[in-house]
């Protein structure tokens, strides 16, 4: 709303400074500034009112150290993350923008989600919460949507090289390269950013090539599929994180700055013409949601800090997992995704081989065995006798190698 604000006053009276508005990196700053504020300020507040209504945590006991302290800690905090990314949003974006308009939607789907597991846990005295086939369905739902909208909508394309002649008609652009002189269109594409792959791009349409002439019509379906599967996992992923204090927080952070960058790079014509990536057009401005999205974790781990004044809870934890994977699809970099988030994919996978493991060997043996002494993989360690601000600590330090890695794999080929 600012931007439109200072925008009209920039055109109108001519004001000195109001221009600034129209730069993506003064706006990401601002962003990322007043979110920070926003929820270290409003944070304790919102503490308060949790406190009053008596919106506690209801801790199982699972022989954990120091866990049974976290008895009617406040939960559902996740509120205050959401407004510490959306009154940002709404301040310094691009409101009309197709990124923008879809991430307002991924958080606020994903949040009433958790906001509704969280209720139905804390009010209605349901340790299990929303039915696990619900979360599902509405994690599926909002996947459907992001994938329908990025195949689809007119303004979602990306910058491709063409050769002439050429039967699309939208507006030819020519570039050079050394001596030689190429020409690019935007274009839809189901194209992707793949690491280690030529030239770093993939075609999901390529899946399909065995079912011979005419397999691109089918290319919809298998980038639904895709954009399923990553959303569900990830968001399961950081709901599974989420299980001591700031470890899902901090490493959202880390996860949040290295989107923003690539984000950027991606939506700038010259860095993505240095580093040789997909240059998606109207994608920088997700820069601003990014911010704002850094700056709500941070806030807000300032309080959820060993030891946590307040949880964030499925109405943080869902929506944080669903804002990073509808983020890196959006941005073309969901294959990424297993890099970058690899704490999410770790935490994941330890439940899986658990559960698996243990109904293997009770069919083969009539009696369940372990792989961890317990999963998730941080409460492994928890069991291990370590504390858990150096487990969340170390975590994060991974988290960090891991973003930086992500990174690097820009200029791999």
């Amino acid at each position: 709303m600012l931007y439109y604000l200072f925008t009209w006053l920039d055109r109108e009276y001519d004001i000195p400074g109001a221009g600034v508005f129209q730069y993506i990196s003064f706006r990401a700053s601002m962003s990322i500034i007043f979110s920070l504020l926003f929820t270290t300020i409003y944070g304790n507040r919102l503490i308060r009112i949790l406190r009053a209504k008596q919106v506690g945590e209801t801790v199982r006991n699972l022989g954990l150290e120091g866990q049974m302290q976290k008895q009617g800690t406040p939960t559902m905090g996740g509120i205050i993350i959401l407004l510490g990314i959306l009154v940002p949003t709404f301040l310094f974006a691009k409101l009309e923008n197709i990124y923008i308009i879809l991430m307002v939607v991924t958080t606020l789907w994903m949040g009433i989600i958790g906001f509704v597991d969280d209720y139905i846990k804390v009010f209605k005295r349901d340790k299990e919460g929303l039915a696990g086939r619900f979360k599902i369905m509405g994690q599926v739902g909002l996947a459907l949507i992001v994938g329908w909208t990025m195949y689809f909508h007119p303004d979602i394309v990306v910058r491709q090289q063409v050769t002439l002649p050429t039967t699309n008609v939208s507006p030819l652009e020519v570039h050079q390269r050394g001596n030689e002189y190429y020409y690019t269109q935007n274009l839809k594409s189901t194209k992707t950013n793949i690491p280690f792959y030529k030239n770093n791009e993939f075609d999901y349409a390529k899946f399909l090539n065995f079912l011979g002439p005419g397999y691109e019509k089918y290319t919809l379906v298998v980038f639904l599929l895709f954009v399923i599967v990553i959303i569900t996992a990830v968001s399961n992923g950081a709901n599974i994180t989420d299980g001591i204090d700031g470890l899902a927080t901090g490493t959202s952070a880390v996860i949040a700055i290295t989107l923003a960058i690539l984000a950027y790079v991606s939506g700038n014509t010259i860095t993505a013409n240095y580093l040789n990536i997909m240059y998606i057009p109207n994608s920088g401005e997700l820069v601003i949601f990014a911010a704002a999205f850094v700056g709500a974790c941070v806030g807000f781990l300032w309080y959820n800090s060993y030891p946590a004044q307040v949880f964030m809870g499925d109405t943080g934890s869902l929506a944080i997992g669903g804002i990073i994977a509808a983020f890196a699809i959006m941005i073309r970099k969901e294959m990424l995704i297993p890099i970058l988030c690899g704490i999410f994919l770790v935490e994941n996978l330890s439940v899986i081989m658990q559960v698996s493991y243990f109904k293997y060997t009770r069919k083969k043996f009539g009696e369940g065995r372990r792989i961890f002494l317990m999963s998730p993989l941080h409460h492994h360690y928890q069991k291990r006798g370590y504390h858990e601000a150096k487990i969340v600590t170390r975590f994060w330090i991974i988290g960090i190698i891991l973003a930086v890695l992500t990174i690097v794999t820009l200029k791999l080929r």
